[in-house]
């Protein structure tokens, strides 16, 4: 006996409600994709990897935690009996059948394997082939995020050919806040990041946006990551595509307006955020706090406070070597 069945059948012997159960990763495998749901959004709903979702599905894991599985039945939207691993019920052996049986024992074999066939036939002629990926969207970040600041995220719908209504899931980086948003988000789950947008039929907006805090303890220096998806269709047709563009943010003591990075903000970068604020209607950017610090001619993070502050840059005398 191999070791993931031994491990099912010892399960099943349990009397009392086992903290373990045996998953079907066949049935997983096929329930996720007739549904159209990605690895991705899976693991951040049961809250695993995608590399964990993968192995339950080849049976790698054949045994796992009862709340897991409860995650993912409600993930998939199905029984939690639909994915576990069903017993092998052996049979009584019974005597052959008489000779004078045969004639009717062939022809109950072909009438089931006729109404088999027929079922399958008809099942694939009431399926509709999966919609194209006819609602694309590309996420638009700043280069740089303080700790503790809010920087701006736009989400622009470049193609919008399906007239039905889709669902915008974006998964922020871990420790990031969700704090305005346009339209407002449909669920929030700041613990998970992961943030979900309703756009009925009928909704022609080219963008959603949304302010969200970077976390205050993010490390100087890296960088974090966004990742997202556009869900459109109905039933059980539904197309997963992911979101395009920036997907990365470098943490920084920087504005997010500050394109270069080089504490201050010039009039061309103080141009490009006007743009960006008018793009951002609907979420409230402070831009007197913006022309503060552009009239200051520089700035610096004060962590502390956790705020921008306006600094006068160093003027160098008249006659003195440029540094």
């Amino acid at each position: 006996m191999s070791g993931p069945a031994r491990i099912c059948r010892m399960t099943r012997r349990i009397a009392e409600t086992p903290a373990n159960l045996c998953l079907d990763g066949k049935i997983l495998k096929h329930l996720r994709e007739e549904k159209r749901l990605t690895q991705l959004y899976v693991s951040k709903v049961v809250g695993v990897t995608t590399d964990t979702i993968s192995r339950w599905e080849n049976n790698r894991y054949p045994s796992i935690r009862r709340d897991n599985v409860l995650r993912l039945a409600e993930a998939l939207e199905v029984g939690v009996d639909e994915l576990l691993r069903k017993p092998v019920m052996v049979a009584e052996s019974a005597p052959p059948p008489s000779k004078d049986r045969w004639p009717l024992v062939y022809g109950l074999a072909l009438v089931g394997v006729a109404v088999a066939v027929l079922l399958v036939v008809l099942r694939q002629s009431d399926r509709q082939p999966p919609p194209p990926a006819s609602v694309t969207a590309e996420r638009v970040l700043p280069s740089f995020a303080a700790p503790g600041a809010a920087i701006p995220v736009q989400v622009r719908l470049t193609q919008r050919a399906y007239e039905g209504g889709f669902i915008l899931r974006e998964y922020l980086p871990k420790g990031w806040k969700l704090l305005q948003s346009n339209p407002p988000a449909s669920s929030l789950d700041n613990d998970s990041g992961m943030v979900r947008w309703i756009i009925k039929a009928g909704d022609a907006r080219e963008r959603i946006v949304y302010l969200v805090q970077v976390d205050r303890f993010a490390r100087a220096g890296s960088d974090s990551v966004f990742q997202g998806e556009v869900v459109a269709g109905s039933g059980n047709i539904q197309v997963a595509v992911p979101v395009q563009g920036e997907g990365r943010v470098a943490v920084a003591p920087a504005l997010w307006a500050d394109l270069n990075g080089d504490g201050r903000i010039d009039d061309g970068e103080m141009l490009q955020a006007s743009h960006t604020v008018d793009e951002m209607a609907g979420v409230f950017i402070d831009w007197q706090e913006l022309e503060r610090l552009w009239n200051a001619g520089g700035y610096r993070w004060d962590e502390a406070r956790g705020k921008f502050l306006p600094v006068k840059p160093v003027e160098t005398p008249p006659g003195a070597p440029q540094r």
